[in-house]
């Protein structure tokens, strides 16, 4: 695993490219987890049904929030992990890779929690009743407004559900990805490469979608909760969803979800590892300048 130090803002650069692109199945995957009941609805007709409705630009409804938390959240948790991962003597185990992870998710979901609260609202807006609607003009409007009437604390909202969920995100993308990647890698099945990089994405998405989406669900519905009922625990929030849903319910959204996560997560990786590449060219470049 390579130990080469990069700027602190990589991670979180790639993955704003990476929200961009997948936005629209983001947005699908909040409504459908914010759907209550036992009712069977699909990715692709609640997508035709959101485009239909509300007009198809509503599909990236939220963009400016969603931009907002990764330029926080992502930030900081591949900032924190990368920088943690290279203070490591010699080959990192994958219990030092755990707690490097679990830091790193840690701190970013508690710098990226206003703005989840706000690219949940954003996007769960059009489901509401048109005098419920928010109608937040974007991220920082939603930030302001927020703030003025119902208090900072109210960004903080889900912040537990949400610190949680980054940090089972980031050990099973982070991990997982640098794990895979080892593992191609050593038993000479893959060479360093878009490949190579592109195999070990998918496969981080599938494990990052997968452990990631109990609490997922929880937390959206926690952060999309009007400031009238009031705060509810996770734990009595699951126990209401499995007794009068189900244990499904807590897997709503998978589909999207991985189809989110899945590209994102191959998006951010490999713009991540050309971000490196260019930046060890340039500074390569730079040394022979200097030399000659």
């Amino acid at each position: 695993m390579s130990q080469q130090k990069t700027p602190f803002y990589f991670g979180g650069a790639a993955s704003c490219v990476a929200a961009t692109v997948s936005h629209p199945l983001d947005l699908t995957k909040t409504r459908l987890q914010n759907l209550k009941g036992k009712g069977k609805t699909g990715m692709f007709s609640t997508m035709v049904k959101i485009a239909s409705k509300e007009g198809p630009f509503r599909l990236y409804a939220g963009l400016s929030a969603a931009l907002l938390r990764q330029a926080t959240y992502s930030t900081v948790r591949f900032g924190v992990y990368d920088k943690l991962k290279q203070s490591l003597p010699g080959q990192p185990t994958i219990w030092q890779l755990l707690a490097c992870s679990s830091t790193a998710g840690a701190l970013g979901g508690a710098c990226g929690n206003p703005g989840d609260v706000i690219n949940v609202r954003m996007q769960s807006d059009g489901q509401l009743p048109l005098h419920q609607r928010r109608n937040y003009r974007n991220a920082l409007d939603g930030v302001f407004r927020i703030a003025r009437e119902e208090g900072v604390t109210a960004l903080f909202r889900g912040l537990g559900p949400n610190v949680n969920r980054a940090i089972l995100m980031t050990s099973s993308q982070c991990v997982s990805y640098d794990l895979f990647k080892d593992l191609l890698m050593t038993n000479a099945i893959l060479r360093e490469g878009l490949t190579l990089h592109f195999t070990a994405s998918v496969l981080a998405g599938f494990v990052a979608t997968t452990v990631c989406s109990p609490v997922d669900v929880i937390r959206t519905r926690i952060m999309a909760a009007s400031a009238s009922e009031g705060s509810v625990s996770s734990l009595r929030l699951m126990a209401h969803m499995y007794k009068a849903e189900g244990f499904r319910s807590f897997f709503k959204g998978w589909t999207p979800a991985f189809m989110r996560v899945s590209p994102q997560t191959i998006i951010t990786f490999i713009v991540l590892e050309r971000f490196k590449q260019w930046h060890a060219a340039f500074h390569e470049r730079r040394l022979i300048s200097i030399k000659m």
